[in-house]
């Protein structure tokens, strides 16, 4: 049945003043939200300690002036209700809230502001930063003016909400469900990747469609990327201060709706076309075999602390929807350093947030998500834990449960830091790999322990909670800090531009700027630089767990040593498309390593390794090498200066088996890291007379492979601060000396092991 024909017709019985000619129906409390069908829509809106709720809709062609004003009759369960027929999609809409005002409880009632409805599917608009968008004085000079209401309207300066049809032709498309330990992720924004693409039409650029375009989709396939991971989609705001000194809010990580796609990306307009055009864009994306991961934003929202504007949620109900100081409810807990925080404890929060979710899968078809700050969604009363009421919704939740779940394992609060502490299911941005990488490449005096954890899925973190080496989302660089190039370019930060004499941003980077701050003509550092990247490339893509690349480290891209471009909606941020010589290389070597961990399983493998034999006749599954080509002694572990490290990774013994139950084997790798400032000789193991190592990476080169061959038990010297992959070349049957014994691959790797311990 449709809603309409669940509806019984039947009149208000309260007259609604001169707009009494519209015709309302009671309507239904679920779903939440704006529901359009042929015969009308459905209204629902929660608001727990709400005394009356007003819906305020407004046509299309005057979506600044009020044309009805409906007061809500019918609550169901703390959700105000109707349904008004043949109303068409393109009406815009909001509502306006009765009740308490009283800041020291929470309550901040005030009829006079127009909040976004917290299920709209889209918006439209730009919030215009008058005085009156704030519901309480802004313009006075008292300290606790927030406690004084605002009556001024503030229908004409905010963004409304836009009535729309759902229903899409998906021409039969699903969720790609790509295995987690076999996903590459490229962290990307919407707009900057396309904002300057010369082969991409004017109006196209920077939008759903431009990400959609086939010269877009043509360069993420031959990168070799599975998933994109896109900075954040839900509807945001242009922060008023940022207004104030002529610079925009380009990440996103200011939500004011969570179903709703940016409408600035959107090339079809502004009239709910948006939504459409996001689908479109999912649709070419995986018809090209590309998942789609959204960075979400549910810790808080874009209305701040007891400061800050109301947009929606503030004027609906403050105490349900955000984290309140117990003592002084005037006042909002911060975990998340913008001023609010989403009170998940509170039951319609937590279904506001899931409701997203499902939506974005369902209607959407995204294939997963990434959450900003998780930690402050996973808070129970004040700490993170596993007894958090999110975690164990998402986890009895069909649909949410059974797509890629990623956290950000941290927030600003006390005991906010949990890397590795999320449970089964979820993935983390693994803080501690980009960390322990840097410090390792920087030169930091700190060993090879900590980094042996990290090249192999960081079993520390993950293995004793059940989880995998997929657990890991393993990264460099991100959205927030030094790109790439600039990591080996400055040693401090250079946030000028954003107007903040340089205060915002973090400070400790673990960066390098090999000897000058800036761009040089110095052509030994350039290359030393070159260099650099390539080592942390090559680092990141033969890892063990999940590699994230960030949008343009793959050539080389430059944010001038900003690194908190977060306002900066320009060049700084935006992806460049005219490379140099050396930038094209660059590229095509990460695109060949990508490539190279596709080829070799033992790269990405589904479980830890465990060092032990598969049989009598095998090396085990890893062997750690010091320089002298045999294994690394308790003494080299726990020495800090060590430098230099060998892993074997043998894909003989790979304990892995594909869908059918098939083992899986590979090749056996040698990968040598060198983080010593100076050269180092390193013995290659193995059997001189009959084995060769055929050498594919030297980071002092772009070129993959090399394509040379070295012989086992000779000194191969390792150029300072480089990073270099080997594959074992093993003959069927090699003929020895006239008289003896053919010596078999067997042979071979059992001699190998045996020279290795010696």
């Amino acid at each position: 049945m449709t809603t309409d024909q669940l509806i019984t017709k039947q009149q208000q019985t309260k007259p609604y003043g001169k707009f009494k000619d519209i015709e309302v129906w009671p309507g239904r409390p679920y779903p939440l939200g704006a529901t359009w069908s042929p015969a009308g829509v459905n209204f629902a809106v929660f608001s727990e300690h709400a005394t009356q709720v007003d819906l305020c809709l407004f046509r299309r062609e005057s979506p600044n002036k009020e044309a009805y004003r409906i007061q809500l009759m019918e609550q169901t369960d703390q959700v105000w209700h109707c349904f008004v027929p043949q109303l068409e999609t393109g009406w815009r809409y909001g509502y306006r809230a009765h009740g308490e005002w009283n800041p020291h409880v929470g309550n901040l009632y005030n009829p006079n502001k127009l909040l976004i409805d917290p299920y709209t599917k889209a918006i439209d608009g730009t919030i215009d930063w008058d005085p009156a968008v704030f519901p309480y004085p802004i313009e006075s000079s008292d300290p606790e003016r927030y406690l004084t209401m605002d009556e001024a309207d503030s229908a004409p300066f905010i963004t409304k909400g836009v009535i729309i049809d759902t229903s899409y032709d998906w021409e039969g498309d699903t969720l790609l469900e790509t295995p987690m330990h076999d996903t590459v992720i490229y962290e990307m924004h919407v707009k900057g990747l396309t904002e300057q693409h010369p082969e991409i039409p004017k109006e196209l650029r920077g939008t759903y469609a431009g990400l959609a375009h086939p010269v877009t989709i043509e360069y993420l396939k031959n990168l070799g990327i599975t998933a994109v991971e896109l900075m954040p989609v839900h509807h945001f705001v242009q922060d008023s201060h940022l207004v104030d000194k002529g610079l925009r809010n380009y990440w996103g990580y200011n939500s004011q709706s969570f179903f709703a796609p940016h409408a600035d990306y959107a090339a079809a307009g502004r009239a709910g076309n948006q939504v459409n055009e996001f689908k479109d864009m999912v649709k070419a994306l995986h018809k090209a075999g590309l998942e789609v991961i959204l960075d979400v934003v549910y810790n808080h929202t874009a209305e701040g602390n007891h400061y800050g504007p109301m947009l929606g949620m503030k004027g609906l109900d403050n105490q349900a929807y955000y984290r309140l100081v117990e003592d002084d409810k005037q006042f909002y807990m911060d975990y998340t350093g913008t001023g609010n925080t989403v009170n998940m404890v509170h039951i319609r929060p937590l279904q506001l947030v899931m409701d997203s979710l499902r939506y974005w899968v369902t209607e959407m078809h995204v294939d997963g998500f990434r959450f900003d700050l998780a930690s402050a969604l996973a808070r129970g009363l004040y700490e993170v834990g596993k007894l958090s009421t999110f975690l164990d919704t998402i986890h009895q939740d069909p649909i949410i449960s059974q797509v890629k779940l990623i956290a950000e394992p941290w927030d600003v609060g006390p005991g906010g830091y949990q890397v590795g502490g999320f449970p089964v299911l979820w993935s983390e941005w693994n803080g501690k790999y980009r960390d322990s990488v840097r410090e390792f490449w920087k030169g930091d005096s700190s060993g090879v322990a900590d980094l042996a954890y990290r090249l192999t899925g960081s079993s520390d973190l993950y293995e004793l909670s059940g989880r995998r080496p997929m657990a890991s989302i393993n990264f460099v660089t991100a959205h927030d800090g030094f790109t790439l190039r600039d990591l080996y370019s400055y040693n401090e930060k250079h946030n000028e531009a954003n107007g903040e004499n340089n205060r915002d941003g973090e400070t400790h980077n673990n960066s390098w700027n090999c000897g000058v701050e800036g761009p040089t003509d110095d052509p030994e550092i350039n290359r030393l630089r070159l260099r650099m990247q390539r080592n942390q490339l090559a680092t990141l893509l033969l890892s063990q767990g999940v590699p994230m690349l960030s949008m343009g480290d793959e050539y080389g891209r430059t944010q001038s040593g900003n690194n908190n471009a977060y306002c900066q909606d320009n060049e700084i941020s935006w992806f460049d498309w005219e490379w140099t010589e050396e930038q094209t290389a660059l590229h095509a070597f990460t695109r060949t390593l990508i490539e190279l961990r596709r080829e070799n399983p033992v790269f990405h493998r589904r479980r830890f390794f465990n060092g032990q034999k598969v049989t009598e006749k095998s090396i085990g599954d890893i062997l750690w090498l010091n320089p002298t080509g045999h294994e690394m002694t308790a003494e080299n572990w726990a020495d800090g200066n060590q430098r230099s490290i060998g892993m074997i990774l043998n894909g003989e013994g790979m304990d892995e088996y594909d869908e059918r139950g098939r083992r899986i084997k590979d090749d056996i790798f040698l990968l040598i890291l060198n983080g010593y400032w100076e050269g180092v000789d390193f013995t290659l193991p193995g059997v001189k007379e009959y084995t060769r190592w055929e050498l594919l990476m030297d980071t002092h080169t772009s070129e993959v492979p090399v394509d040379k061959l070295f012989l086992a038990d000779d000194t191969f010297s390792l150029g300072a601060r480089s990073v270099y992959l080997f594959r074992l070349q093993l003959r069927k049957a090699n003929q020895t000396p006239e008289g003896k014994r053919k010596v078999t691959i067997v042979d071979q790797v059992r001699k190998l092991l045996q020279m290795i311990q010696e």
